[in-house]
């Protein structure tokens, strides 16, 4: 089967597809036929070279988290889902390899019918990132959350979820992409200089809690939360323990105890059955900022890099 993978650090144009072995289900686990797959932002960030200290790469290094697709595997144990049901989920983090014909799962929910398959490809890497550091942060109803960087992949899902916890939202982003927060439920802002005082004239009282998908202005942040233990970032900021500023990165429940570093946290797989439930009732899409042919990878990753693009990046089989 074909799967997009990379055999050494380097630009774009080191992801490549080839030809490899299909996987298997194993015990607690289902095979699907790819139809979409998600691309990782923070494997472009691993294709670079840029986490070479922190996370360790045997190559080749096959890519992609995420995936929606039809069940054709299931293996021993599992129940409540059979050969031929649409789903989307989650590759082990080990493992991945979702960016591929065939990929193995750990963790789905049954797709909604609302979304296309772009969109649930791109969907599982997205909600459980979110619903993670939304669970961290103690978002709830009441609340006013900034979500820094609110047009990309993982950011427009937060505002969805914060939303639909009755929370608040702004979000900063470029101007043109103003429109797009205002129709997921965030009040927008720009970033860069002037941040705080754009957000206080917006939020006199103060925010809750701060959700950093984009990097580079933790100090920025800090002050407008009032404290560091009230920022969580996602972006591989060097910078973030120096500023006492939780970094997180989901891991598998059992590998929590030995994972690398105070960033890991238990993968909130349960933000999953959330996504069905607030699809099913209109109130959660995943944006795609684009599509590409399995085979346009490198080209994926291109658009990844330039920061420009709006909503998630999927590729299709």
């Amino acid at each position: 089967m074909r799967a997009v993978q990379f055999s050494g650090y380097g630009p774009a144009d080191v992801v490549h597809v080839a030809e490899v072995e299909e996987p298997h289900a194993g015990p607690g686990m289902i095979r699907i036929a790819v139809r979409a797959s998600g691309l990782s932002a923070g494997e472009t960030y691993i294709r670079s070279g840029r986490m070479r200290e922190v996370v360790p790469v045997t190559f080749p290094y096959r890519t992609g988290f995420d995936a929606a697709g039809v069940v054709d595997e299931v293996g021993d144990g599992v129940t409540g889902v059979a050969a031929g049901d649409e789903v989307f989920g989650m590759a082990t983090m080990a493992s991945r390899g979702a960016n591929a014909d065939h990929v193995v799962l750990a963790a789905w929910a049954p797709k909604p019918a609302a979304w296309s398959w772009e969109e649930a490809g791109g969907a599982a890497g997205s909600v459980e990132t979110a619903t993670r550091v939304l669970d961290r942060l103690a978002v709830g109803a009441g609340h006013t959350v900034l979500v820094q960087g609110a047009a990309g992949g993982v950011g427009t899902v937060a505002v969805q979820l914060a939303a639909a916890r009755g929370a608040r939202v702004i979000g900063t982003a470029r101007e043109h992409n103003h429109d797009l927060l205002r129709s997921l439920g965030a009040e927008p802002t720009t970033y860069g200089a002037g941040l705080a005082e754009r957000v206080r004239a917006l939020a006199p009282d103060g925010v809750d809690a701060v959700f950093d998908c984009a990097g580079g202005a933790l100090p920025d942040l800090i002050a407008i939360a009032g404290d560091p233990a009230r920022v969580v970032t996602i972006a591989p900021d060097p910078a973030a323990a120096a500023h006492g500023v939780h970094m997180s990165h989901g891991v598998a429940g059992d590998d929590a105890a030995a994972a690398v570093g105070s960033a890991a946290d238990p993968l909130a797989l349960h933000g999953l059955g959330i996504a069905v439930e607030l699809a099913a009732q209109g109130r959660l899409r995943v944006p795609v900022a684009a599509a590409f042919p399995l085979t346009e990878a490198a080209a994926a990753h291109e658009l990844s890099e330039s920061r420009h693009a709006r909503g998630k990046i999927v590729l299709v089989n």
